[in-house]
């Protein structure tokens, strides 16, 4: 028998948030926010003043940008991610499986506005998503027992402000209001001797919350050819209130409300800018992101009881890109840039919820300007991701082997990502 204490409300929620097939950034979170950054890798984001947008990455950025602006644009992202492997049941029976295209295409929409009020006050509003994926593994996939369905949605939107102290300095900083929901499930593996109630569900639940954060940013232009920017952007608490329900050990015992905390990480950015020529420019980016803090996992009950899901021993993770802006002419901008995502999660602990892996960023764009108030951008990227192993389960507590077997395998493919982004200066 399965003794899970429902511990499906855990799983569920922040799986489904952390499960990251389709994020282009390492764990579970997702880099785009606009098309213009897409274009040469987000490669200086902290430092750079393209437009609206700008201040997603960096609140200080806000001073470079004169008169009201406003930005909106659509990315579209196409992962085509595969698992395959081996599962042994309990019988001690080896079965090849595979899934292919596990995780769903999804677009990403993002809205900008910003407010010169004077010479040293700035003021803007960003609505975008930081968190966002769907997965599913096909019902003769012979490992469901680990999850076969995630997904997961969030909002964010951050009112900020920036301040121009003098010609060089800059600082800014902004209130966010994260907003997510999520949902996950696990179901009994098609395998013998399970044929019969194959597919019925372990464990699903769903479970949603809204929390507040801050960021912070700075800016130093060095010269007219030289800037360096800074952002900070806080950890953001999740107390995701939601439900848990499945069969457990062969018996349908109802729901079970509950709670998990999960902290979504601190991150911090520091990216430079430099004008090389008139027509060609240099951008860099250092993300550190502290996924160290993503421990384990704990449910906290409505009765009092608090459940241990897994031990996660996630590790901080970093980002390193560079980009470059060619000014054609007068009308016409070209970028490109590569980046290199380093992985937050070990062999040991990688799973097929959680296929975290090593990331390289290929990344091409352009802008046009059309009149001198309006601008549209374009981008594309291409993510090869590492292929990487799995071992299902991780660690001891994990009950699913021993009623429903274990899972060895690999995970494998690339990602796609597509963008435009039209701008307007008032």
């Amino acid at each position: 028998m399965i003794n899970t204490k429902y511990s499906s409300l855990a799983i569920a929620v922040v799986l489904g948030t952390l499960a990251s097939t389709t994020a282009s950034a390492a764990g579970f979170q997702l880099a785009e926010y606009s098309a213009t950054g897409l274009g040469r890798a987000y490669a200086g984001e902290a430092a750079m003043a393209d437009n609206a947008g700008a201040q997603w990455r960096n609140p200080a950025m806000l001073t470079y940008l004169e008169g009201t602006q406003i930005s909106g644009g659509v990315l579209y992202v196409e992962p085509n991610i595969d698992v395959k492997g081996t599962a042994v049941s309990p019988l001690g029976e080896s079965y090849y499986t595979e899934a292919k295209d596990i995780a769903n295409s999804a677009p990403v929409p993002n809205f900008y506005v910003s407010h010169q009020i004077n010479d040293q006050w700035f003021a803007g509003l960003a609505l975008g998503s930081n968190y966002g994926m769907e997965t599913s593994l096909d019902k003769n996939f012979k490992a469901t027992q680990y999850g076969n369905e995630a997904k997961i949605m969030t909002v964010e939107a951050v009112a900020n402000v920036g301040y121009q102290i003098n010609e060089t300095l800059s600082v800014g900083g902004g209130v966010r209001f994260v907003t997510g929901e999520g949902k996950i499930g696990a179901t009994i593996p098609n395998i013998p001797p399970f044929g019969s109630i194959a597919g019925n569900y372990l464990k699903y639940v769903e479970g949603k919350d809204s929390s507040w954060g801050y960021v912070l940013g700075a800016a130093w232009q060095i010269n007219d050819s030289h800037r360096l920017g800074f952002a900070y952007k806080s950890e953001v608490m999740m107390d995701f209130d939601g439900y848990g329900e499945g069969q457990i050990g062969f018996k349908f015992p109802g729901r079970k409300d509950g709670r998990l905390s999960v902290a979504l990480p601190a991150t911090a950015e520091l990216s430079s800018y430099h004008q090389l020529s008139e027509k060609w420019a240099m951008h860099s980016s250092i993300n550190w992101t502290q996924w160290s803090s993503f421990e384990k996992l704990e449910a906290e009950f409505v009765d009092g009881q608090v459940s241990t899901i897994k031990n996660e021993n996630w590790k901080d993770s970093y980002r390193f890109a560079l980009g470059t802006t060619y000014q054609l002419n007068s009308k016409l901008a070209l970028r490109g840039g590569v980046a290199y995502d380093m992985s937050a999660v070990d062999d040991k602990y990688r799973t097929t919820t959680i296929p975290e892996t090593d990331r390289t960023w290929l990344s091409a764009g352009l802008s046009y300007a059309f009149t001198k108030q309006f601008t549209l951008d374009g981008g594309l990227t291409y993510i090869m991701a590492r292929d990487a192993s799995i071992i299902e389960p991780r660690d001891e507590l994990d009950e699913s082997a021993a009623a429903f077997g274990t899972f060895e395998g690999e995970i494998s493919g690339d990602v796609w990502i597509a963008g435009i982004q039209a701008n307007y200066r008032f």
